[in-house]
């Protein structure tokens, strides 16, 4: 008998870890996850470093002492130690990577968040990050901002693989398909080889129900109640048609028949916030072939205990997808206003944590000094 794990593989999901630390690697917790889990990819952000470093300094101690005696800045320190860890990570996973011909078996980190508005900036850092990590089973982390948007061509004109991350818009979802189609049109120009170029695009889910229940909870309307937690499963079966259309237009076509292969849609933020839901929610409601969902370890674990996978749950869900919206709209909910809110808080998240985490390793810089 399968495990729901299993399942989702054999409908197309690829289960993503989204999470990384030291400590993980060096236990062999990640690699028991890939061979008991269906583990085929890990992501990570620059609050899971920030606790990956803060609860795992004695892991990361010994280099951090070596860095403060080589008297490299903070920001360099950061870079080294995360990039190690993203390298030996793309290490453990190069077989999956080998046996799906660079499907999955990705490891994905992240531009600093401090460069989300700043386009050029992104574009040197995305080549940096990837000539440090130095494996073709990367992927850069780039926001989807609007200064985003031209950085995210830009790398991928240069033949680097792009996770696309922070997305909560229909609209933004097809200006990044637009940006990927872009920069492969430009990468095909300058003689680079299309079928080793690979993009997913994260669209946050979780995030979305938080925000919209929030408004509605504020609200006497009599349809309030009944929408609670619709919003944010909707919005991604509607990207996942998004994609579905685009990506079956000529532009996307002649593209692919080049050898380019299609910017899958990744599931992000798919730990349930709210007590009352499932703890599965986000990954049985949304399974979906030539999709990722990148979960934390508890939504992992509760997916392969008690996970109930009953086939595709997307492609047939649109009408009532869009209905969803048009209630919403109907009572006052400004969605727009909503995604807007959470792409601010987003990008303005992973800057606290950022700028935590530079705090931290300054003060291992001068202690190992």
């Amino acid at each position: 008998m399968s495990t729901p794990t299993e399942d989702l593989a054999n409908l197309g999901v690829s289960i993503w870890l989204d999470d990384l630390s030291r400590a993980r690697l060096t236990s062999g917790n990640l690699a028991e996850l890939i061979a008991t889990r269906n583990v085929v990819g890990v992501t990570t952000n620059p609050t899971i470093f920030q606790g990956a470093i803060v609860h795992g300094g004695e892991e990361y101690a010994a280099q951090l002492h070596e860095l403060a005696v080589a008297g490299a800045s903070v920001e360099d320190a950061i870079f080294a130690a995360t990039t190690d860890d993203v390298r030996d990570a793309c290490d453990l996973l190069r077989p999956v990577y080998d046996a799906t011909h660079g499907v999955d078996g990705r490891v994905s980190i992240e531009v600093s968040p401090d460069l989300a508005h700043n386009t050029t900036a992104t574009v040197a850092q995305a080549k940096q990050l990837w000539d440090m990590v130095d494996r073709p089973n990367a992927f850069i982390k780039i926001p989807a901002t609007k200064a985003g948007l031209p950085a995210i061509t830009r790398s991928i004109a240069a033949g680097i693989s792009v996770n696309v991350t922070l997305i909560f818009s229909l609209d933004r979802y097809a200006d990044v398909i637009d940006a990927y189609l872009a920069g492969l049109e430009q990468a095909k120009a300058a003689g680079h080889d299309l079928s080793t170029i690979h993009s997913v695009a994260s669209f946050f889910v979780s995030r979305v129900d938080t925000e919209v229940d929030k408004r509605l909870d504020s609200m006497s309307h009599p349809e309030a109640e009944e929408l609670r937690s619709k919003a944010g499963i909707a919005n991604a079966r509607l990207a996942y048609e998004l994609f579905e259309t685009t990506f079956g237009e000529d532009r996307a076509k002649r593209l692919i028949a080049a050898g380019a292969n299609v910017q899958r849609p990744l599931w992000a933020s798919t730990g349930v916030k709210d007590p009352a839901l499932p703890d599965t929610l986000y990954v049985t409601e949304l399974v979906a072939p030539n999709t990722v969902n990148t979960m934390p370890e508890k939504t992992l674990e509760a997916t392969f205990d008690h996970g109930v996978i009953t086939g595709d749950t997307v492609t047939h869900a649109y009408t009532q997808a869009h209905a969803v919206f048009d209630r919403l709209a109907a009572i006052g909910v400004d969605f727009a206003d909503v995604t807007q809110q959470l792409e601010d808080e987003g990008v303005e998240k992973f800057i606290t944590s950022w700028q935590d985490v530079k705090q931290t390793v300054a003060d291992a810089l001068a202690a190992a000094k």
